[in-house]
């Protein structure tokens, strides 16, 4: 009887856990001032939304009662309001470094996720941290959280003797709900206490379930809101100032708007008129020795923000729009180019995209870049032309993704290049899938893509993938295939290279699902991968690993993987030339990694790996380590060093023609290098307030290769000595890049950004390895190219000026 008696409370909890907790909100006519004081009557009366339960590191386990949180919820005709009330035993051990907007820190947090149609498919979510520093995101289970997507409110944190308060207004623009004279809405709140790194909500988040989204509470009583017409406008002026050795210093200004237009109470319009994207983060350019181009991150916001339904199926490459020309100029004999485009300039783009209750979304993204030249001379007569190297151009994405019971979906997309006039048109078409059980238990997912190329020479081609996964419990597993024919071309619009194979893949997992006496987090994985040559059979890549991912009840994470690589495999990419490889011994990698508790003031990150290989001398190994000191809550620097170094390492370095009247087949080159690589980044943020920080990022780059022997390839895929080839073929590629910002908020979604920045790259052929020359000879104004910029964006919301004219009226 004693038994039962005990077990009777826990068994309660554990079935009121399983329910959906209802808050209610409550109407007003009151002004509220959001000072973070919670100090206005109306505030007492409301309802409270209490008993939070872990979602990390013990998930379910309940709230202290020492750690309190008391959450209310207030609306009038415009908007929504969040009072929070954040107990705490020792307030003065609340975490509150000032960040930057988006990026929290070492903060204690509060966030509330909002779902306006309550169909478990997305959350707005909304956070604030005890220095009061504000941070959005739109969250679908799909693609997680993307704090690309921000909008417009207004939150104030205040901390006191017994904790932090919180109040927050999210107006009803910067949701999406229905027209529904009574709303439903799915509702949670969210809090970190940081020192402890523990996560809690108040509606319970298991974490033995595979999705978030469809988690929530539900927030009831909001009854006769209207959504307001959305229409923001986002006007800009900029100055850039650009200073460079041999030439002449000059000043240019930009302006320019977006436009965000509420369609209807789902789908959204975003416009860019006149773009500027001069104040973008630089791009971290390597030595790429490599057979592909190298990738880089998007930082432009309006490919960024709220762009998950274009990722579906990994079709769509932003940096395509506005890359580099997509043609080379022909050189006639004695011609060179003495002016060649980086960048194409774009000159509008366009963007609709949301969801309907039904859960049909929409994704509709054009833009246009301008026809552009290369210019060229001609080296005896001194006469110069210009050619056209990328026509005027439309690139334009679709979607259409329908979800169903709340967690799967069945997406179709089309991605479209059309270049005027005789240039290369390309189009892509895919159908992606990814289907749930009901309870979330099994996963099955895959797509089919179709590639059709309108060049000199038209092809097609078709990529297919298929997996099965187990996606609850402790133990979990997955397996699957890809099939890609040799002509499926997605680069138009898209990245990818890798073409021609097939493969077969598993995984087999263990994770715990709570705390331990040792662990907070402990996950084992074990991989296995073959691929093939679609034509030949041979096989092209195959591994089998092991590794290890553990955080300790201190918050340190650690973890270790081994990679065998059991047989010997044949590279198809790497000689360049079709139906050519070039055999890769086997080898074994082993990696690892450390990461301290970010919580203290000093904290380190340690990346060793090195890999060995049966092939006598060739061998790899490097690490990266990052020490970081936080003085304050207002200054942190961030410090990462790189080194990397291949010995014996074999890659291809030129091919010679064919020679017909010999009968002699194309000669392919290769060299035997040593490849090292030097790296230095420097990160530093020190944060006047909340809307003010001043932020610095420095990279020193520099790698090189040297041949130490010439090969050539034979068509059995081994190599062998080349003494007739003697051209100096080394490599050695250093940078430097330097960006100071200041960033000023100065109204809600306005902003002043101040940048200077100045850069510097060289590639040779002469390797100088002297570490310093190649650091202080690009440290000086012959090679150093300086910008200076202002930029200024202010935010307009029709709805506020609307009724600020009837006011005055």
């Amino acid at each position: 009887m004693k038994k039962i008696v005990f077990y009777l409370p826990l068994l309660i909890t554990l079935w009121s856990y399983g329910q959906k907790k209802v808050l209610q909100s409550q109407f007003i006519t009151e002004n509220i001032s959001i000072d973070g004081k919670l100090d206005e009557p109306v505030w007492n009366s409301a309802a409270i939304a209490t008993n939070f339960v872990m979602y990390q590191p013990d998930n379910g386990k309940p709230i202290p009662e020492t750690q309190k949180t008391e959450i209310k919820v207030l609306y009038n005709n415009d908007a929504i309001y969040i009072g929070a009330l954040m107990h705490d035993n020792d307030p003065n051990k609340i975490l509150k470094e000032i960040s930057q907007r988006d990026n929290f820190g070492t903060a204690d947090l509060f966030g509330v996720f909002i779902n306006g149609f309550n169909d478990g498919q997305q959350n707005f979510e909304f956070f604030v941290s005890a220095a009061d520093v504000q941070g959005d995101c739109i969250m679908t289970d799909a693609n997680g959280e993307d704090y690309s997507w921000d909008a417009v409110w207004i939150s104030k944190a205040t901390l006191t003797d017994k904790g932090w308060t919180v109040e927050i207004k999210i107006p009803y623009a910067a949701l999406r709900f229905s027209a529904e004279d009574k709303q439903t809405w799915g509702i949670n709140f969210f809090r970190e206490i940081k020192r402890d790194r523990q996560k809690y909500t108040w509606n319970l988040i298991d974490t033995k379930i595979g999705t978030f989204t469809q988690q929530n509470g539900l927030l009831e009583g909001i009854e006769n809101i209207k959504p307001p017409t959305r229409l923001f406008l986002m006007p800009y002026a900029s100055f850039y100032l650009n200073a460079a050795d041999g030439q002449k210093t000059y000043g240019t200004i930009k302006g320019g708007m977006d436009i965000k237009y509420g369609i209807n109470d789902a789908f959204t319009l975003d416009a860019i008129l006149i773009p500027d994207f001069g104040q973008t983060k630089y791009d971290d350019q390597i030595l790429n020795l490599g057979p592909f181009e190298q990738q880089f991150n998007e930082n432009r916001s309006f490919f960024t923000e709220g762009t998950d339904l274009f990722n579906k199926g990994n079709m769509f490459y932003s940096r395509r729009i506005g890359g580099r020309p997509s043609t080379e100029p022909t050189l006639n004999d004695n011609e060179e180019i003495i002016e060649e485009v980086q960048n194409v300039n774009l000159i509008n783009a366009l963007k609709v995209s949301g969801r309907t209750k039904k859960g049909l979304g929409v994704g509709i993204l054009n833009a246009v870049t301008e026809k552009t030249f290369a210019t060229i001379k001609d080296t005896i007569s001194g006469e110069t032309r210009r050619e056209v190297v990328e026509p005027l151009t439309n690139y334009n994405v679709l979607v259409l993704d329908q979800r169903f019971r709340k967690n799967s979906s069945v997406t179709l997309i089309n991605t479209n290049v059309t270049r005027n006039g005789n240039f290369r048109d390309a189009n892509i078409t895919g159908l992606v899938w990814d289907l749930n059980t009901k309870a979330n238990t099994y996963n099955l997912s895959g797509n089919v893509k179709y590639s059709l190329i309108n060049d000199t020479t038209d092809k097609s081609g078709v990529f297919s993938t298929l997996s099965f996964a187990e996606t609850t419990g402790n133990y979990r597993y997955s397996v699957g295939s890809d099939f890609v024919t040799k002509d499926f071309d997605p680069n138009d619009l898209g990245i990818n290279f890798y073409t021609n194979y097939y493969n077969f893949y598993g995984n087999g997992n263990y994770r715990i699902l709570n705390p331990t006496k040792l662990f907070n987090t402990f996950k084992i994985d074990y991989n296995m991968y073959a691929e093939f040559n679609k034509e030949s059979g041979k096989i092209q890549e195959n591994n089998i690993s092991t590794e290890i991912n553990l955080s300790t009840v201190k918050n340190n994470y650690y973890g270790l993987g081994f990679t065998f690589f059991p047989l010997q495999s044949n590279d198809y990419y790497e000689p360049r030339a079709e139906n050519r490889y070039v055999i890769i011994p086997r080898k074994i990698e082993v990696w690892g990694n450390i990461s301290t508790n970010y919580n203290k003031k000093f904290a380190l990150d340690l990346n060793p790996s090195i890999i060995f290989t049966d092939e006598a001398g060739r061998m790899a190994y490097g690490f990266d380590i990052g020490p970081r000191y936080r003085f304050n809550d207002k200054l942190l620097l961030t410090y990462t060093f790189t080194y990397n170094r291949k010995n014996n390492n074999k890659g291809y370095i030129d091919s010679i023609d064919a020679d017909d009247n010999k009968n002699t087949p194309e000669t392919i080159v290769f060299a035997n290098r040593n490849v090292i690589t030097y790296s230095n980044t420097l990160s530093g943020k020190y944060a006047l307030n909340s809307a003010m920080t001043i932020n610095l990022a420095v990279r020193q780059y520099w790698s090189f290769a040297e041949n130490k022997e010439n090969l050539e390839l034979q068509q059995n895929g081994t190599l062998t000595a080349y003494a007739a080839y003697t051209e100096n073929k080394n490599s050695s590629f250093y940078s430097w890049n330097t960006d100071l910002s200041y960033s000023w908020w100065f109204a809600p979604g306005s902003q002043l950004s101040v940048l200077y920045r100045n850069n510097a790259s060289n590639f040779e052929r002469i390797i100088d390895k002297e570490f310093k020359h190649n650091v202080t000879g690009l440290l000086n104004n012959d090679a150093l190219k300086h910008i200076f910029s202002i930029s200024m964006k202010y935010f307009i919301d029709y709805n506020a000026v609307k009724n600020k004219v009837r006011k005055r009226a």
